[in-house]
Protein backbone atom coordinates (compact mmCIF):
# COMPACT_ATOMS: atom_id res chain seq x y z
CA UNK A 1 0.00 0.00 0.00
CA UNK A 2 1.83 3.19 -0.81
CA UNK A 3 2.07 6.08 1.87
CA UNK A 4 -0.66 8.28 0.39
CA UNK A 5 -3.39 5.24 0.20
CA UNK A 6 -2.25 4.45 4.14
CA UNK A 7 -2.96 8.76 4.90
CA UNK A 8 -6.99 8.00 3.03
CA UNK A 9 -7.77 5.10 5.19
CA UNK A 10 -6.32 6.59 8.36
CA UNK A 11 -8.48 9.81 7.73
CA UNK A 12 -11.47 10.11 9.91
CA UNK A 13 -14.91 11.60 8.35
CA UNK A 14 -16.53 14.57 9.80
CA UNK A 15 -19.71 12.72 10.98
CA UNK A 16 -17.05 9.95 12.50
CA UNK A 17 -15.17 12.57 14.46
CA UNK A 18 -18.76 14.66 15.31
CA UNK A 19 -20.10 11.52 16.72
CA UNK A 20 -16.97 11.12 18.92
CA UNK A 21 -16.88 14.41 19.75
CA UNK A 22 -20.58 14.06 21.22
CA UNK A 23 -19.39 10.63 23.40
CA UNK A 24 -16.52 12.17 24.96
CA UNK A 25 -19.00 15.01 25.84
CA UNK A 26 -21.35 13.07 27.03
CA UNK A 27 -19.14 10.73 28.83
CA UNK A 28 -17.33 13.76 30.68
CA UNK A 29 -20.99 14.83 31.58
CA UNK A 30 -21.94 11.80 33.15
CA UNK A 31 -18.82 11.74 35.36
CA UNK A 32 -19.29 15.38 36.43
CA UNK A 33 -23.12 14.28 37.28
CA UNK A 34 -21.63 11.01 39.45
CA UNK A 35 -19.57 13.27 41.35
CA UNK A 36 -21.78 16.24 41.51
CA UNK A 37 -22.07 17.80 45.06
CA UNK A 38 -25.96 17.14 45.42
CA UNK A 39 -25.14 13.31 44.90
CA UNK A 40 -22.63 13.81 47.87
CA UNK A 41 -25.08 15.08 49.56
CA UNK A 42 -28.18 13.02 49.58
CA UNK A 43 -25.38 10.10 50.32
CA UNK A 44 -24.13 12.17 53.32
CA UNK A 45 -27.45 12.64 54.66
CA UNK A 46 -28.90 9.12 54.39
CA UNK A 47 -27.60 8.24 57.53
CA UNK A 48 -28.77 11.18 59.22
CA UNK A 49 -32.69 11.55 59.69
CA UNK A 50 -33.19 14.70 61.39
CA UNK A 51 -30.70 16.69 58.99
CA UNK A 52 -31.93 14.69 55.77
CA UNK A 53 -35.71 15.74 56.72
CA UNK A 54 -34.24 19.45 57.06
CA UNK A 55 -32.79 19.53 53.74
CA UNK A 56 -35.79 17.62 52.06
CA UNK A 57 -38.43 20.34 50.65
CA UNK A 58 -42.01 19.72 51.33
CA UNK A 59 -44.01 21.63 48.49
CA UNK A 60 -47.04 21.35 49.18
CA UNK A 61 -46.85 22.65 52.82
CA UNK A 62 -45.45 25.59 50.79
CA UNK A 63 -48.57 26.20 48.97
CA UNK A 64 -50.82 26.01 51.34
CA UNK A 65 -49.09 27.54 54.66
CA UNK A 66 -51.38 27.99 57.83
CA UNK A 67 -50.59 30.40 60.55
CA UNK A 68 -49.94 29.40 64.07
CA UNK A 69 -51.16 31.28 66.90
CA UNK A 70 -49.15 31.29 69.84
CA UNK A 71 -51.14 33.05 72.45
CA UNK A 72 -49.96 32.18 76.00
CA UNK A 73 -51.80 30.37 78.48
CA UNK A 74 -53.03 33.00 81.12
CA UNK A 75 -52.27 30.59 84.10
CA UNK A 76 -48.44 31.12 83.15
CA UNK A 77 -47.72 27.99 82.17
CA UNK A 78 -45.64 27.07 79.30
CA UNK A 79 -47.96 25.59 77.03
CA UNK A 80 -49.15 27.29 74.05
CA UNK A 81 -51.80 26.81 71.77
CA UNK A 82 -51.00 25.85 68.35
CA UNK A 83 -54.13 25.97 66.90
CA UNK A 84 -57.92 24.63 66.46
CA UNK A 85 -59.15 22.19 63.54
CA UNK A 86 -59.63 18.73 61.89
CA UNK A 87 -57.89 15.80 62.94
CA UNK A 88 -57.14 12.88 60.78
CA UNK A 89 -55.16 9.55 61.48
CA UNK A 90 -52.57 8.14 58.73
CA UNK A 91 -50.28 5.19 57.66
CA UNK A 92 -47.30 5.63 56.13
CA UNK A 93 -43.95 4.03 55.50
CA UNK A 94 -41.33 6.73 55.96
CA UNK A 95 -42.09 9.96 57.49
CA UNK A 96 -40.31 13.25 56.57
CA UNK A 97 -37.75 13.10 59.06
CA UNK A 98 -36.59 9.87 57.77
CA UNK A 99 -37.35 7.73 60.59
CA UNK A 100 -39.73 4.70 59.68
CA UNK A 101 -43.31 5.60 60.10
CA UNK A 102 -44.35 3.09 63.67
CA UNK A 103 -48.26 2.86 63.87
CA UNK A 104 -48.11 2.17 67.58
CA UNK A 105 -46.14 5.21 68.47
CA UNK A 106 -47.61 8.18 69.49
CA UNK A 107 -46.60 10.68 66.43
CA UNK A 108 -48.08 12.97 64.62
CA UNK A 109 -47.41 15.32 60.67
CA UNK A 110 -47.83 18.66 61.20
CA UNK A 111 -46.76 21.14 58.50
CA UNK A 112 -44.50 23.79 60.20
CA UNK A 113 -43.62 22.88 63.97
CA UNK A 114 -40.20 21.36 64.67
CA UNK A 115 -39.63 17.97 64.08
CA UNK A 116 -39.70 16.33 68.02
CA UNK A 117 -42.37 19.27 69.18
CA UNK A 118 -44.64 17.52 71.65
CA UNK A 119 -47.89 18.26 71.17
CA UNK A 120 -51.32 17.64 73.64
CA UNK A 121 -54.21 17.06 71.22
CA UNK A 122 -57.27 17.20 72.75
CA UNK A 123 -60.80 16.17 70.81
CA UNK A 124 -63.11 19.04 71.71
CA UNK A 125 -66.23 16.89 71.79
CA UNK A 126 -65.09 14.18 74.16
CA UNK A 127 -61.97 16.12 75.93
CA UNK A 128 -59.77 12.91 75.66
CA UNK A 129 -55.97 14.20 74.75
CA UNK A 130 -53.14 12.51 74.08
CA UNK A 131 -49.40 13.53 73.90
CA UNK A 132 -47.47 12.99 70.49
CA UNK A 133 -44.17 13.79 68.83
CA UNK A 134 -44.06 15.53 65.41
CA UNK A 135 -42.34 13.48 62.71
CA UNK A 136 -43.96 13.87 59.80
CA UNK A 137 -44.77 16.87 57.35
CA UNK A 138 -48.66 17.03 56.64
CA UNK A 139 -51.28 17.11 56.85
CA UNK A 140 -51.87 17.80 52.68
CA UNK A 141 -55.78 18.04 52.89
CA UNK A 142 -57.54 21.76 53.19
CA UNK A 143 -58.73 22.49 56.46
CA UNK A 144 -57.16 19.25 58.25
CA UNK A 145 -54.54 20.93 61.14
CA UNK A 146 -52.99 17.69 61.96
CA UNK A 147 -52.22 14.03 61.02
CA UNK A 148 -51.83 11.37 63.74
CA UNK A 149 -51.13 7.80 63.90
CA UNK A 150 -53.07 5.19 64.44
CA UNK A 151 -52.30 4.40 68.07
CA UNK A 152 -53.21 8.10 68.97
CA UNK A 153 -56.32 7.83 67.14
CA UNK A 154 -57.26 5.04 69.09
CA UNK A 155 -56.20 6.60 71.97
CA UNK A 156 -58.67 9.99 71.21
CA UNK A 157 -61.21 7.47 70.48
CA UNK A 158 -61.63 8.65 66.83
CA UNK A 159 -61.05 5.41 64.87
CA UNK A 160 -64.48 4.91 63.74
CA UNK A 161 -65.02 8.56 62.79
CA UNK A 162 -61.71 8.88 61.02
CA UNK A 163 -61.57 13.08 61.50
CA UNK A 164 -62.31 15.13 64.83
CA UNK A 165 -62.57 18.65 66.03
CA UNK A 166 -59.29 18.98 68.08
CA UNK A 167 -57.32 21.97 69.85
CA UNK A 168 -53.78 21.56 69.47
CA UNK A 169 -50.86 22.74 72.78
CA UNK A 170 -47.80 22.72 72.38
CA UNK A 171 -46.25 20.91 75.37
CA UNK A 172 -42.58 21.39 74.66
Amino acid sequence: MSRFARAESARISPATSCRLLLAIIGAASLAACAQSPVGRQKADLAGTGRQAAIERPHRVAALHPRPISRARVPNGGDKRTASHGVASFYSDTETASGERFDKNELTAAHPSLPFGTKLRVTDVSSGRFVTVRVNDRGPYVRGRVVDISPSAAEALGMVDKGIANVRLDVVR
